[in-house]
């Protein structure tokens, strides 16, 4: 019992080994296949890639051959362009002597190119020395020239003459340096200094002259007029001791009148004798001329005439369309004075700005009033310009003037007619 139980065990335990080994097998067998079929997915897989690899690489050589082919192909178009292009040793040489020879030539052309530049060089710089020679004297004779022409009444005109010689000059080529063009400036502004100052003289000699020719025409009037009121004083005299021996001294109303008109004498040639004592006494004049030169501008001048109104009709006569209107007549102790300050109150307002003595002002009356008021004291003046001929010539028309003019003509052609009579 105790051996088949020990077999059967034995059985028992051998089955269960054999099963058990039977079980590992199979478990075994199955990953074996399992990893083959991976092995086999993967070599299929390695297979498929070597082929497209190799279709790649097949690829890659057809492409490279076709490159080989078209680089022998270049290739032997270089070799072929550069057969073309290659040359033998004689030819070489012939083209060295030839480049020897023009590089020779070269040399020779250089060198004479550099002879002819020096020249060239040495030409032109005598043709600007000549050039610099020549602006300098036409610079010079012009400076000479303006100052020559140089007065005290074109200052302006000189000084831009002179700018555009000198703009002439550089418009060439010369140069004028700024430095120099304002010394240039410099001594015509010099030269108009003196120029002014000689003028200055002259016309202070001038006026002394035209001065003393005043005074003595004023002396001579004055002794003209003492000379008439002796005469009529001494007519006065003999009719009054005619008529005081008619009258056998009796007070008549004739005497008396006689007497007045004596005593009238008497103060007359006083005062003829004290004027002419007075050597600056005279009338200072304000007058305009509306017709001549518009409205706003003034002459401010000076007479020592006994009749000052004979200066103002003298001004009218000939050199003006029209006759001036007197805004104010001063009478002055010391007329010169008076006018001078007149001058200077209103040099800056001027109508002539080189002639200084043009004595012509645009100034409104008012001005002249106070600065009169200012240097001499009240004065009688008259405001508005009368202008009457200049107003009268305004308001005539075209048909008024023929009449005018004929009515004119017409005594003009009486008078001559009258003086062929004579």
């Amino acid at each position: 019992m105790v051996h088949v139980f020990v077999f059967v065990s034995g059985v028992l335990a051998g089955g269960s080994a054999v099963f058990i080994w039977y079980l590992s097998y199979v478990g075994q067998t199955r990953r074996d296949k399992r990893e083959l079929q991976t092995w086999r997915d993967r070599l299929h897989s390695d297979s498929l890639t070597l082929t497209q690899q190799r279709n790649e690489l097949e690829n890659r050589r057809q492409h490279f051959e076709q490159d080989i082919q078209s680089r022998r192909q270049q290739l032997d178009h270089a070799v072929a362009t550069f057969e073309a292009r290659k040359v033998q040793y004689d030819d070489l040489l012939r083209e060295n002597t030839s480049l020897k020879q023009d590089l020779f030539n070269l040399g020779v052309q250089v060198k004479k190119m550099e002879r002819d530049h020096a020249a060239i060089v040495r030409g032109q710089e005598e043709l600007d020395r000549k050039a610099n020679e020549l602006a300098q004297r036409y610079l010079d004779e012009n400076v000479s020239w303006i100052s020559q022409k140089l007065t005290s009444k074109n200052f302006a005109t000189c000084k831009k003459r002179l700018t555009k010689v000198v703009e002439r000059c550089r418009d060439v080529g010369f140069d004028v340096s700024e430095k120099k063009e304002e010394t240039l400036v410099q001594d015509l502004r010099t030269q108009f200094e003196r120029a002014v100052r000689a003028e200055f003289e002259r016309e202070e000699q001038a006026r002394i002259r035209a001065q003393i020719r005043e005074e003595e025409r004023l002396a001579r009037e004055v002794e003209k007029q003492i000379q008439e009121a002796e005469r009529e004083q001494a007519a006065i005299q003999i009719a009054l001791e005619r008529a005081l021996q008619e009258a056998k001294e009796e007070h008549s109303a004739e005497v008396e009148h006689l007497r007045a008109k004596l005593k009238e004498a008497e103060e007359k040639m006083e005062r003829a004798k004290s004027r002419a004592q007075m050597t600056r006494s005279g009338h200072v004049y304000v007058l305009s001329n509306m017709g001549s030169f518009g409205e706003g501008v003034y002459k401010i001048g000076l007479t020592r005439r006994l009749e000052p109104m004979d200066r103002v009709r003298e001004l009218g006569d000939a050199s003006v369309p029209f006759p001036f209107d007197v805004h104010m007549m001063i009478s002055s102790d010391d007329a010169p004075t008076l006018e001078n300050a007149l001058h200077r109150e209103f040099h800056g307002r001027r109508v002539n700005r080189v002639n200084f003595r043009k004595e012509y002002f645009r100034v409104d009356i008012e001005s002249i009033r106070r600065a009169v008021e200012a240097h001499h004291g009240e004065v009688d003046y008259v405001a508005d310009s009368e202008a009457l001929q200049y107003r009268e010539s305004l308001d005539m028309n075209d048909e008024d003037y023929s009449f005018v003019e004929h009515t004119v003509q017409s005594l003009s052609d009486d008078e001559d007619i009258a003086d062929v009579d004579e």
